[in-house]
């Protein structure tokens, strides 16, 4: 059985994007493939890929793996604006800084989200999407969405508040919400994502709530626009969007396709790494043209 521990994560550097600073750890070499995680507590781009970016480096690619703005070791200033436009923004200003003119894109939530409108306003900088459990309109099959799309922001808030973060939260936290078995959850993420959640800039961000991180933002027009082979790759038991969801969205793409693991949740890239990796490599290497 793969381990799923994500072991210490390799020395990273900082890269400039305008004005804002992103923190990256490249694994491997090859054709580029950039990872953007997701949006929970404590999330960082080691937490959510360390297993299978290992397995993708091993196959001949360029790993690269930014903490999104406002996690991990990159900028924590507020954003301001309609939030998903501001993200691929700075992340075509990445791309350049990085020396990516094209990339193939491995998303989790958060990050599905910005690289869905970074394909739409930049489809030249995207050749492919893998897109998991991101949530880029609020509506769908299932309409009203579970607490009205707000689940995730619930649960943030609710990790923050009374009597704070502790590691028991950021466990129930990941049982609930990330991870179909809790029982695979290793001891070593839960203290690593506790550990960056103490973090003084995401600690300031999350006494905010939604204000310091830009408006709002519905994708229904630029699903439309995004041009690239997109594969939503998405877990049965996802506690956020049952299949149902994704299944709109492949429709609202140009080139959708869609697979659904078992015995996943949210974070199945995390839980089920060794068929995440054969799933999307296989789609990687599918003919695009």
């Amino acid at each position: 059985m793969t381990d799923l521990s994500p072991g210490p994560a390799p020395k990273g550097r900082q890269a400039a994007a305008s004005g804002r600073s992103y923190h990256v750890i490249e694994m491997g070499a090859g054709p580029p493939l950039v990872f953007l995680h997701g949006g929970g507590p404590g999330c960082t781009a080691w937490s959510d890929f360390a297993v299978v970016s290992r397995m993708f480096a091993a196959a001949d690619r360029r790993c690269v793996m930014p903490d999104l703005l406002q996690y991990g070791k990159s900028d924590k200033q507020p954003i301001e604006g309609p939030m998903w436009d501001f993200h691929a923004r700075s992340l075509a200003a990445l791309l350049d800084a990085l020396a990516i003119g094209r990339a193939d894109f491995i998303c989790n939530s958060w990050g599905g989200s910005m690289a869905l409108c970074l394909a739409a306003r930049s489809p030249e900088r995207v050749r492919s999407l893998t897109v998991t459990g991101s949530m880029p309109v609020f509506y769908g099959p299932l309409a009203p969405l579970p607490e009205s799309g707000r689940r995730g922001r619930n649960a943030r808030d609710a990790y923050y508040g009374r009597e704070g973060p502790t590691l028991d939260k950021m466990r129930d936290l990941m049982a609930q919400l990330e991870w179909f078995d809790a029982s695979l959850i290793p001891e070593e993420t839960v203290e690593m994502r506790y550990r960056q959640s103490l973090d003084p800039g995401e600690m300031a961000l999350a006494a905010r709530t939604d204000a310091p991180r830009g408006q709002w933002q519905d994708l229904t027009t630029e699903l439309a626009q995004v041009q690239c082979p997109t594969l939503f790759c998405w877990g049965l038991q996802d506690a956020f969007l049952t299949p149902d969801y994704p299944m709109m969205l492949t429709r609202m793409v140009q080139r959708g396709q869609l697979h659904i693991l078992d015995r996943a949740s949210h974070h199945l890239q995390e839980e089920r790494p060794a068929h995440y990796y054969q799933i999307v490599e296989s789609f990687l290497r599918q003919p695009h043209d």
